[in-house]
C-alpha cells in the first residue's frame, strides 16, 4: 500500500479547501488588506532605496523587509495548508514584533530613524493599521485553525485540546 500523496501545501492531493480558511470570507478581506501593504510598503521601500538611500539607510531597508513581511503573509493567508499556516503565523508574529521594537524605538530614539519606516511610531503614518494587523491575523488563524476550517493538523495543536 502507497502512502497519499500530498501537495505542497500538506493537504491530500486532490483535496478541497475548507470553508472558514484564510482564503474566504473576512480571511478573503485580511489577504487583501495584506496585499495592500505588501504592495504601499514595497513601493515606499523601492522609491526610499532608490532616492535617498544615503538619507536613512536602517529606516528604508526596514521598510523593505517589512514589504517582504507582508508579501510572505499575503501567500501564506492566501495559500492555506498546514505549512502555509506556520509561515503565516510566523510573519504575523514577526510583523508584530517589528512593529513593536521599530515603534518603541523610534520614539525613544527619534535620531536613529531620520525618516519613517512603514512600522516607525507603531505605524502611525499608515492609521496605526501595522500595528492592529498582525493581531488581527494571529487572532484570525486561531479562530480558522480552532473551527476545523484553518490546516488539517488543527494549526499544529489537537482540535478540543486532543480530547
Amino acid at each position: 500500500m502507497q502512502p497519499e500523496a500530498r501537495a505542497d501545501d500538506g493537504t491530500r492531493a486532490g483535496a478541497t479547501a475548507r470553508a472558514g480558511g484564510t482564503a474566504g470570507g473576512p480571511g478573503r478581506l485580511l489577504v487583501a488588506v495584506y496585499a495592500i501593504f505588501a504592495l504601499a510598503a514595497g513601493a515606499r521601500a523601492g522609491v526610499q532605496i532608490a532616492a535617498k538611500f544615503s538619507d536613512a539607510p536602517v529606516a528604508y531597508l526596514l521598510s523593505a523587509f517589512a514589504a517582504a513581511v507582508y508579501v510572505l503573509a499575503t501567500v501564506a493567508l492566501a495559500r492555506g495548508g498546514r505549512t502555509s499556516f506556520r509561515i503565516a503565523v510566523a510573519a504575523c508574529s514577526t510583523e508584530l514584533a517589528g512593529v513593536l521594537v521599530v515603534g518603541t524605538l523610534s520614539i525613544a530614539d527619534s535620531a536613529a530613524f531620520p525618516d519613517e519606516t512603514v512600522w516607525s511610531m507603531y505605524g502611525r503614518g499608515y492609521g496605526f493599521i501595522p500595528l492592529v494587523l498582525p493581531v488581527v491575523g494571529l487572532l484570525w488563524l486561531r479562530h480558522t485553525a480552532r473551527k476545523g476550517g484553518g490546516t488539517p493538523a488543527g494549526g499544529g495543536r489537537p482540535v478540543n485540546g486532543g480530547r
